[in-house]
């Protein structure tokens, strides 16, 4: 079992930054990649960013390329999301994902086993 626990959110004016962490704990961290995805408000959760289990290889969606930043420290078992140039389309609930699912899309939800409560990111315009 993984334990993920976010933290970060909160509220920021439009074109301001925020950084969002995820803790993991417990067995099978070593062995998951990592993800970030968000869910707007009354919408369906969407693919935001990835990284594989070395680091070396990220993924973004096309909405946040260029201005969001995935990133982990392995050694403190934690994942970041760097968020820069907000915007308030960028309002939502942001959960981390852990988990390695051959055959399926590094972008889909069943490629993650584990995942976070979520924290609010809210932007105002």
């Amino acid at each position: 079992q993984v334990q993920l626990v976010e933290s970060g959110g909160g509220f920021v004016q439009a074109g301001g930054s925020l950084r969002l962490s995820c803790a993991a704990s417990g067995r099978g961290f070593s062995n998951s990649a990592m993800a970030w995805f968000r869910q707007p408000p009354g919408k369906e959760r969407e693919f935001v960013a990835y990284i594989n289990l070395s680091g070396d290889n990220t993924v973004y969606a096309d909405s946040v390329k260029g201005r969001f930043t995935i990133s982990k420290d392995n050694a403190k078992n934690t994942v970041y999301l760097q968020m820069n140039s907000l915007n308030p389309e960028d309002t939502a609930a942001y959960s981390c994902a852990a988990g390695r699912r051959y055959g399926v899309d590094v972008t889909s939800t069943r490629y993650y086993a584990y995942w976070g409560q979520g924290t609010q990111v809210t932007v105002s315009s």
